[in-house]
């Protein structure tokens, strides 16, 4: 797989419309989506109740949290964008537009792809990019559904050297 590698700051509009990913597939497991519900305190039945969810919920089965989805990109980051020099520190600024279009049922994977959609100088040293990740996932038949199970747009603070 292909990393967005940002060797410094007078390179990084020239990386807007690239795109990279997908990222190797990560499974979400039953006990995952436990201990997010234990570390958010979000214990709806829809997430940890799995005899609940067979007979009750239109999944079939526990799905994870929107929210762990989204916490996942942080690890996918890693792989998808690198920088290399130029700054001294980057910031995660927050989301723009963030959406769960399909569920993530238990047992199944999820990957994910980037694009840079945007690059600002703020000045005083500041660059602000903001980039769409893409989340996909796959069932554990090995089906790949064809709406996203998390889309959003991650904005960054980069602090030049």
């Amino acid at each position: 797989m292909e990393t967005l590698v940002i060797e410094g700051p007078d390179q990084v509009q020239e990386l807007v419309g690239q795109q990279v990913g997908p990222t190797a597939w990560r499974e979400v497991t039953q006990e995952s989506i436990d201990t997010f519900a234990d570390l958010s305190g979000d214990h709806q039945w829809i997430h940890v109740d799995v005899e609940r969810s067979k007979s009750e919920s239109p999944f079939g089965t526990t799905i994870a949290h929107g929210n762990l989805t989204l916490s996942m990109i942080d690890g996918f980051r890693l792989d998808l964008v690198e920088v290399k020099g130029g700054f001294s520190m980057g910031v995660n600024y927050g989301w723009n537009k963030v959406r769960f279009p399909a569920p993530v049922p238990s047992g199944s994977k999820v990957r994910a792809s980037a694009e840079m959609t945007e690059a600002n100088d703020l000045g005083n040293g500041w660059l602000e990019t903001v980039t769409k990740i893409t989340v996909e996932v796959q069932a554990p038949d090995g089906t790949i559904n064809e709406k996203p199970c998390c889309v959003g747009e991650s904005v960054t603070r980069l602090l030049k050297a």
